[in-house]
């Protein structure tokens, strides 16, 4: 990670809203932002960012009820809405579930009018069914201060705001330049197949020439590592299969003859990279409640638990508990066992010293709403570094650059 001493620069200031158990939170940390507020509703996440960061300013309460005149030079807002709206496991009601907090998410921004924003939610935004109103979400980030009317539904309102966009008077209000990301989160160093859609932002006076961070991990090193090199075998001290899975022949083939580009990239990380140093998790797990073996878990059609040497697959929150088979481990002999919280925690990248409030149950149900912090810092730190190269002086007031 660069340093804010490399940079030169004092810390930019931040606010997040929708802030669940930390993940974003922690990776704006380390990409150097001062965070001047924190805003979450739900009980034990707030318990458990107070618990981790006891001198964080952490707003227990809705985001609907903030009065953003408290804070003054945000340089940024960020947060990840509730994604039960558009989750693929859900009842998909989109705009029409009263959870959508996007709207609060653009009041935000027009209303604090940050020099850039981070928002971040789940895969199904971008299902066909979502199209026009990812679209209106998109416009009304880029023109937040359009003013949207309640009187009229949102296809009415999606339709001003296009007629806006390609008016004249679009260049006289406040704009972003907006741009929107679909990633996976172990192209970047995360133990876990983890979709997810960023919508990024910078005021139009703020001269970044920015673009989403390239990928530090590929598959394809994974696959060089385990059946060309057999690097990940021999640095694990297991025995190198004598086989190759027959779906995967004729890519090792294809990677056997490219000369190319290997090492260039780092591998796609594993379950087995993220746990393998942790005991074995029992029933008691002695002083270390948080690798408590909790009993129960099965395999079945659909469920079957994420293999050991593969990164995991996407840790789900659940609405009625913990969904057995994308929060299991699936050893190599077919046996499966839930994750611990320590497990899953190491798996959405958290630091080990950071503790989750509630049983195994709701600790888990955070971890499966969290953004992944290696991710977060990814986009957090490129963020920061454009911030930063504009220049560090006193925030213009949006409202003078409106018109030039």
């Amino acid at each position: 990670m660069q340093s804010d001493e490399n940079l030169n620069f004092k810390k930019l200031r931040s606010l997040e809203l929708f802030s669940g158990a930390g993940g974003l939170a922690l990776g704006l940390e380390q990409a150097g932002f001062d965070g001047v507020g924190f805003v979450e509703r739900d009980t034990n996440a707030v318990k458990t960012l107070r618990l981790n960061r006891p001198d964080w300013n952490v707003l227990d309460g809705d985001v609907r009820d903030i009065d953003y005149k408290q804070f003054s030079d945000v340089d940024l807002v960020a947060g990840g809405p509730p994604c039960q709206p558009f989750s693929m496991g859900g009842k998909a009601k989109g705009k029409d579930d009263s959870r959508d907090m996007f709207p609060e998410a653009v009041r935000a921004v027009r209303e604090l009018q940050p020099r850039a924003f981070i928002f971040e939610n789940v895969r199904g935004l971008m299902r066909p069914a979502f199209k026009n109103y990812v679209e209106f979400i998109r416009l009304q980030m880029t023109y937040p201060q359009f003013p949207v009317s309640r009187n009229v539904d949102w296809e009415t309102n999606y339709q001003r705001l296009i007629r806006h966009h390609t008016s004249k008077r679009s260049s006289r209000s406040l704009t972003y330049k907006v741009s929107m990301q679909l990633v996976d989160a172990a192209d970047y160093g995360v133990p876990q197949r983890r979709h997810r859609v960023f919508f990024v932002g910078f005021r139009s006076d703020v001269d970044a020439a920015w673009h989403f961070p390239s990928p530090t991990h590929s598959l394809d090193e994974l696959l060089v590592q385990k059946y060309v090199s057999h690097q990940y075998w021999k640095m694990h001290g297991i025995r190198v299969p004598k086989e190759t899975p027959d779906r995967l022949i004729k890519r090792i083939s294809q990677l056997e003859n490219d000369t190319l580009g290997f090492d260039t990239i780092g591998r796609w990380q594993t379950v087995r990279d993220a746990i393998s140093d942790l005991p074995e998790p029992s029933k008691t797990a002695g002083g270390n409640g948080d690798h408590r073996l909790q009993t129960g878990a099965r395999s079945y059609p659909g469920h079957t638990g994420s293999p050991y040497d593969e990164p995991s697959k996407a840790l789900k929150a659940g609405d009625h508990g913990v969904p057995g088979g994308e929060n299991m481990l699936r050893y190599l002999n077919g046996k499966v066992r839930y994750f611990t919280v320590r497990e899953s925690a190491r798996i959405q990248t958290f630091p080990d010293e950071y503790k989750f409030h509630g049983s195994w149950t709701e600790s888990m149900r955070q971890l499966g709403n969290a953004v992944p912090v290696k991710l977060a810092y990814a986009v957090a730190a490129s963020v920061a570094l454009r911030l930063k190269a504009h220049g560090q002086q006193p925030l213009q007031s949006a409202r003078q650059t409106k018109s030039r």
